[in-house]
């Protein structure tokens, strides 16, 4: 598999997590009611969910992240 392709999982598996969550929590702590829950959670888990890059350097290919509760852009693989 490549990196491009653990990437986008990696996205797309850190956003699925952190919507449910936030989902969950906002239906059970809020009196948000009908689209609006879902809506509040697609714009809390996106503002919040890591972001994962595959880039290609002099040494191949490395996968990074950058989220916003950790200093700086760390390197994966």
């Amino acid at each position: 598999m490549s990196l491009q392709t653990k990437s986008i999982l990696y996205q797309f598996l850190s956003f699925a997590v952190l919507f449910i969550g936030f989902h969950y929590l906002i239906t059970a702590y809020t009196n948000l009611q009908g689209f609006w829950i879902p809506v509040t959670a697609f714009v809390v888990g996106t503002i919040l969910c890591p972001k994962f890059q595959a880039v290609r350097t002099k040494d191949g290919e490395k996968l990074f992240m950058k989220w916003l509760f950790v200093k700086g852009i760390k390197e994966i693989r």
